[in-house]
């Protein structure tokens, strides 16, 4: 496995936008949905933070997001555009331990998210790593499309 190093960025960065970029193909052809309007890159929040995920050689291998639910009193972080280039072992579980580690420096008590429930490979990945079904909140409601997974930290 590559050297992972992650650094913390601006989510509107041109980096972070390219990698937004893949991932929003990505879901758009899984999920007919690219996840775009479930994010704003342009909407920082003190307790928010945006990751990106490179090799030793500077290489762009993934990212990830953090930002407060709105819905639980800001103890819960929400993660969002969770994604990893194909063909780079570790990196999503790199960037997600990452995450889950800012969260709890942020002052978050869980961190929260939802996928498709068409996205079998993610909702796996985040079942492996310890998150288990939680209520939906805002959008998700009703939303039988989507899966809404926790972890308390």
């Amino acid at each position: 496995m590559p050297d992972i190093v992650i650094s913390t960025t601006s989510a509107s960065s041109a980096e972070a936008r390219l990698l937004q970029d893949e991932l929003s193909s990505v879901l758009q052809e899984l999920c007919g949905d690219s996840g775009r309007a479930s994010f704003d890159a342009d909407a920082p929040d003190a307790r928010s933070s945006f990751y990106l995920a490179k090799n030793g050689a500077g290489q762009l291998l993934g990212c990830a997001a953090l930002r407060p639910l709105e819905q639980s009193g800001s103890t819960t972080a929400e993660l969002k555009r969770m994604f990893a280039r194909p063909g780079n072992t570790g990196v999503g579980a790199a960037l997600l331990f990452h995450a889950e580690a800012e969260a709890r420096k942020l002052g978050y008590l869980a961190v929260a998210l939802s996928t498709r429930v068409i996205n079998t490979r993610a909702v796996a990945f985040y079942r492996k790593h310890g998150y288990a079904p939680v209520a939906p909140w805002g959008k998700y409601v009703g939303a039988a499309q989507s899966v809404c997974l926790g972890k308390i930290l």
